[in-house]
């Protein structure tokens, strides 16, 4: 709790400004959120990011988060970030955009969150789905929302067709961290009208220790997106191994709706299936899970957020529960 309100007095102390040399955003979000899983939670993230004036940008992140239980298997509140009642650095990164002849070339050091799939933060904390997808989840043993890197990214090519490789090291957050090694990725995205579609590849280190998890993890994932007149459709599907001797292979599919005539209301819908072979058999062989929820806009900075979700396949899990959620944030430049 002492690291949560160190971060709540840092977004009130710091104070935005643009100078000569600099430009600097600073965004705070507190939320508190109970499950039927018999668990409540509360988390606290605190963001910098600006360019400066040699055309370089950067991007900080903090958060301080906690649930209630530490002995109910759920995956509650895991959207984005985890649940360790610690301070952790989440991201902290430079980056440098180059424009050669219209070509695009990007250079990123620090740490950040690997360039797999849909994988930024905001892509999955704040659509107002309270769960991570079944294969964004660490302790499925898939890749995760937790997962970071200490390295460097280069992304080069043309505004509609780019390439990024990454290399570098674990520098996971959570309780299911990658054991150390290095790690390298490659994604390719092209967009065409209102489409976007991707294919990434990740060579990492398991999240388990040598004696249970030999070898590497390896996966592959193709990713999609479509938005037009306040629709969105997105998804992922990937394939691979958490270490040598086990397959994980798994899709998540959403539906997010904020149409004019909704006023403060944002629909949303998923529905995901994981399938697992070779992995703890109390986990049993396969999610599948269907989640209905929305989040609504209250006030100016403060949104409610709901989800009922159906879910078979693991024993560990209840087949039904309600998450909803309270959020306060505020911006400042």
């Amino acid at each position: 709790m002492r690291a949560l309100v160190l971060v709540m007095s840092l977004a009130c102390v710091i104070h935005p400004r643009e100078a000569a040399s600099q430009s600097l955003t600073a965004e705070a979000a507190v939320t508190g959120g109970y499950s039927t899983d018999d668990l409540a939670a509360v988390a606290a993230q605190l963001r910098a990011f600006g360019e400066t004036k040699g055309a370089w940008r950067f991007f900080g992140e903090l958060s301080w988060a906690g649930r209630s239980r530490d002995d109910v298997e759920s995956d509650a509140f895991g959207a984005a970030y985890p649940y360790g009642k610690r301070l952790d650095v989440i991201e902290a990164y430079g980056e440098r955009l180059l424009r050669p002849g219209g070509a695009i070339v990007d250079v990123r050091g620090g740490r950040f969150r690997p360039p797999f799939g849909i994988s930024s933060g905001s892509d999955h904390a704040y659509w107002g789905f309270l769960r991570p997808p079944a294969i964004r989840y660490a302790e499925f043993l898939v890749v995760s929302n937790t997962f970071l890197e200490h390295g460097v990214s280069v992304l080069a090519g043309v505004p509609k067709l780019t390439v990024e490789a990454a290399v570098g090291a674990p520098a996971d957050v959570g309780d299911h961290g990658r054991r150390g090694g290095a790690d390298a990725l490659v994604r390719v995205q092209g967009y065409a009208g209102r489409f976007i579609a991707g294919i990434s590849y990740m060579r990492t280190s398991p999240i388990e220790t040598a004696a249970i998890a030999p070898g590497r993890a390896t996966f592959t994932g193709i990713d999609a997106r479509w938005m037009s007149g306040g629709v969105q459709l997105r998804g992922e599907w990937v394939d691979g191994q958490p270490f040598d001797g086990a397959t994980s292979t798994g899709w998540y599919a959403d539906v997010i709706v904020h149409r004019t005539h909704m006023g403060p209301v944002t629909a949303i819908a998923r529905f995901e299936r994981l399938d697992r072979e070779g992995l703890n058999e109390a986990a049993g062989e396969y999610l599948s899970r269907e989640t209905l929820g929305a989040r609504v806009r209250v006030s100016e900075g403060l949104s409610l957020t709901v989800n009922v979700l159906h879910q078979s396949g693991d024993p560990r899990y209840r087949p039904n529960a309600l998450d909803v959620a309270v959020t306060w944030s505020v911006r400042s430049r």
